[in-house]
């Protein structure tokens, strides 16, 4: 097996899981057993970075691991049960709507008086704020629309059609310098920050891997399709919101002419995405199958649900004025935040 000199590193491990599957990428035998995957908490440290790891060999995969790890027949089982701990205490913990319109319903009404992540930002957050929160979505953002594209061979008709000229946006329409990845990594730059591809996974807590895992979770899996068209529904839904008002926090904080654009171009472009993926990418798929209206219906609740834990973590941390990551960025150090 030749290893892959390009790719991120491997990240510290979080615990006997992640230690185990850290271990078996970089060439060692044993894999996790399977008590020991019972065992972890579904949204703790070690789990969710063992599921990280076996996801990201789908996408860059890490340096110094053989690409054809990505089908080795021993992790794919221990993905597999690594994601029927999360699947599970998702199902379970998730309040799901009736209906996809009852859940499209709330979504689609802004709170008189918000509460969450971007409120907070756009009204008192702080540079070093914005900062941990750009690094903490770093991990999705520099691939942004990467996880939803394995749904396209899933669709077809107006539901693979729409979802496809999504994509083709976020992807830039064809420009390089318009990839919206690539717009983040510009926003990055702004904030001072490292745009290596995964540089902050050591730094991320748990919440926000999670995040990023259920994308990878739903998309790589045909049967949960309908949850993952969900899931898009959801962040494309809010983000148009969401990004007026980060595009204000960094106006506020003078984060710098990336930062703000960012921001700026997804308060336009995901207002137009948010009709296109509720009327033809839902309604088409509707159309084709309806019996996926629980599974979408779940993927728009499950999306919500991971959003409300990872907020809480961040709040908590801010407004005690502490650092939200697991290592406070090298320049951050306690005495400037």
């Amino acid at each position: 097996m030749a290893h892959d000199p390009h790719g991120p590193q491997l990240p510290v491990a979080r615990g006997p899981v992640s230690a185990a599957v850290r271990g078996y990428l970089a060439g060692a035998d044993a894999l996790p057993a399977a008590e020991t995957v019972a065992c972890a908490s579904a949204y703790g440290d070690d789990l969710q970075l063992a599921l990280y790891l076996c996801y990201e060999l789908h996408y860059r995969g890490f340096a110094g691991v053989a690409p054809d790890r990505e089908w080795d027949p021993g992790l794919l089982r221990v993905r597999a049960a690594l994601e029927h701990r999360f699947l599970i205490a998702l199902r379970e913990d998730t309040p799901v709507h009736d209906s996809v319109e009852d859940a499209l319903a709330e979504l689609l009404v802004e709170p008189v008086e918000g509460s969450g992540v971007s409120h907070f930002l756009a009204a008192e957050g702080e540079l070093w704020q914005l900062r941990e929160y750009a690094a903490q979505r770093s991990l999705y953002h520099l691939k942004e629309a990467d996880p939803h594209a394995w749904v396209l061979p899933r669709l077809w008709g107006r539901a693979k059609a729409a979802m496809a000229a999504v994509e083709f946006d976020e992807w830039g329409g064809g420009r390089p310098d318009r990839v919206h990845a690539r717009l983040f990594a510009d926003l990055m730059t702004d904030l001072g920050l490292d745009t290596t591809y995964g540089r902050y996974l050591d730094a991320a807590c748990a919440e926000t891997l999670a995040t990023v895992n259920l994308m990878s979770l739903f998309g790589l899996h045909r049967a949960l399709r309908g949850a993952l068209v969900g899931h898009f529904a959801a962040v494309e839904i809010t983000s148009s919101p969401g990004s007026r008002r980060l595009a204000q926090a960094m106006r506020r904080a003078d984060a710098g002419p990336a930062a703000v654009h960012f921001y700026d171009e997804h308060v336009e472009a995901d207002a137009v995405h948010e009709q296109v993926v509720r009327h033809d990418v839902i309604g088409g798929l509707l159309d084709e199958e309806p019996h996926l209206a629980p599974d979408i219906t779940f993927g728009l609740d499950a999306t919500g649900h991971l959003e409300d834990r990872l907020a809480a973590r961040l709040l908590t941390a801010w407004r005690a004025g502490e650092s939200s990551l697991r290592t406070p960025l090298p320049d951050q150090t306690k005495a400037h935040i």
